[in-house]
């Protein structure tokens, strides 16, 4: 019972800011938790030696599009379907799986890789490789959390739920990313 009060006033402080300052608080949510599943799909693929450039540029992805991004697609949405319309739930369920998913995806594939430094180039190269098979994969194993998200979560708390789910997604992601630039290594080397 004692750890169960600085876990409830640590859980009301972040509600209160995520009330009071959603953009900034789902912000840094997100950045805090893509990073640190970067860092987990490095320690689970047994990388000897810490990647920081990548576990920077996930945190720096999360920061700027990871609370943001999702906050005003959640909102929109939010207006775009009004209470009373039929099938509301459904009809958000197919935006975000129809429209947001896949720009949300070439946005983050495009941007980790430049935020990782590399040229313009190479990161169209990772995402043209990339894309359709992350995107199937998204849809086919976050659809479910998806549409659960979309049925029972408040709107407040869509994105900071998703942003927990998507720490699976981001390990399983960084783990393609590394995959696919392992194997360009190894081509180079050749």
């Amino acid at each position: 019972m004692s750890l169960s009060k600085p876990f409830y006033s640590l859980l009301g402080v972040y509600l209160e800011q995520l009330f009071n300052h959603p953009v900034r608080t789902k912000s840094i949510t997100s950045s805090v938790l893509a990073a640190s599943a970067n860092y987990t799909a490095q320690r689970i693929a047994g990388q000897k030696k810490l990647n920081q450039d990548s576990v920077i540029a996930y945190g720096l992805f999360g920061l700027i599009f990871g609370g943001t991004v999702p906050h005003y697609f959640y909102q929109t949405v939010e207006r775009l379907f009004k209470h009373d319309m039929k099938f509301r739930r459904f009809y958000q369920f197919l935006s975000e799986r129809l429209i947001f998913a896949p720009f949300y995806q070439l946005l983050s594939l495009y941007f980790l890789s430049i935020f990782e430094m590399n040229t313009h180039e190479v990161a169209v190269a990772n995402l043209k490789k990339l894309y359709w098979p992350l995107l199937r994969t998204n849809w086919q194993y976050l659809s479910i959390p998806v549409f659960l998200n979309m049925r029972f979560v408040p709107p407040m708390l869509r994105t900071v739920t998703m942003s927990i789910v998507s720490f699976i997604w981001v390990v399983y992601i960084a783990r393609r990313r590394r995959h696919l630039q392992d194997k360009q290594a190894g081509g180079a080397d050749n």
